[in-house]
This record gives structure tokens, sequence and C-alpha cells, in this order.
């Protein structure tokens, strides 16, 4: 019953969309109504809003790595192991992609994966993330970068801590990301992928 609480409570987590309430807070378009219509630091930027973009991110990270911290932190102390922690760690992604406040409509998960993973382990997260800044920096595709970096973060903990529920959990994880990032696939293929900075690849 405990783990099934911390679960849940993950999940709410999960389910506040700092897109939206940074932009209802600041008096923007709600995101979901402009450009890629996603909730994320991403689209929020589109308006040039750069501080709200910019505390959407922060907002996404956060919320993913600080329900892994509470139940590393306290789960133990109500009977939550290993494997309930993994359904953590997976509870608060779902919960972004699908949040219950804003009518399942969420994000992509990139954000909050990055938080979950350094909540599980910062070397881990630190790994992901130099992963999407090499990549970014190379071909300045942010979805390329975010895909990679997903293709990349259960290796990372494979090769970390080995195999067992959390590294399941990751790899659930990392193929909702890619799954999420579907259209952004196809544009690249057809070479109609924004870059960073702006502009088409060709």
């Amino acid at each position: 019953m405990n783990t099934f609480l911390f679960v849940l409570a993950a999940y709410l987590i999960g389910s506040i969309s700092f897109a939206v309430v940074v932009s209802r807070a600041v008096g923007l378009a709600d995101p979901r109504t402009y450009g890629s219509k996603n909730p994320g630091a991403t689209n929020v930027l589109r308006t040039g809003n750069k501080k709200a973009a910019a505390a959407t991110l922060l907002g996404d990270g956060i919320k993913g790595w600080l329900a892994v911290w509470l139940a590393l932190r306290f789960g133990p102390q109500f009977g939550v192991g290993e494997a309930g922690v993994a359904a953590v760690s997976l509870a608060v992604f779902l919960g972004h992609l699908f949040p219950v406040f804003f009518r399942f409509q969420g994000g992509k998960g990139v954000a909050t994966a990055l938080g979950v993973l350094f909540g599980v382990n910062p070397w881990l997260g630190l790994a992901t993330l130099i992963t999407w800044v090499v990549v970014a920096y190379a071909f300045r595709y942010s979805s390329f970068a975010a895909l990679v970096a997903a293709v990349f973060a259960p290796f990372y903990y494979g090769l970390l801590f080995g195999t067992d529920q959390q590294l399941l959990a990751i790899i659930v994880m990392s193929a909702l990301l890619i799954y999420r990032h579907r259209k952004n696939i196809a544009n690249l293929m057809a070479g109609k992928e924004s870059r960073i900075g702006g502009g088409k690849g060709k």
C-alpha cells in the first residue's frame, strides 16, 4: 500500500505541467494552442520569453528529480524497495506525458526524464546530459540529441549498475520518449526538422 501511495504521488508530481503553469503565471498563451502544441520548454521559447522557457525546463527537470529523491530518501522506512523506486521513476515520467491536471495533454518528457536520471544517480544524469550536449552541438538538432541520449541512457545505467528493475523502468521511459518524438523523427528524415538557432535541415 505504501509503495502504491509513493507511485501515485510521483504521478501527481509529474502531472504538474510547468509549461502551462509558467505560461499562465506570466500571461502567455497556453502552449498547447500554438507552435508544436507541445507543453514543453522548446515550445514556450517560441513566444520569445526565454525566462519562461528556462523556468519550464527547470521545473520539469526538478519534478523528475524530486519524485525519485523522495522515494530514495523516505521510501525505505515505509517498505518501498528497489522495485518501488523504479515504479516511482516511471510514474513521474508518465505523469508528465499524460498529466491528469491538464486533460492528459503532456509534453515529450526530455527534461523530466533527465531529472529522473539525476535522481537515480548524478553520474547517470551527467553522462546522459553530456551526450545530449555533444550531439546537439555537433548536429544542431535538439530532437536528435534527445533521441540519442534516450538510446544511451539505459546503456549507461547497465554499465554502471547492471541489470535490475530500475534498468527496465529506464528502458520503458526511453522507448516512450522516442515514441513521443515520432513526428520529429519523420521531420528529421524529410529534412524538415528545425535546427537549434533556426533554419531547417537539408
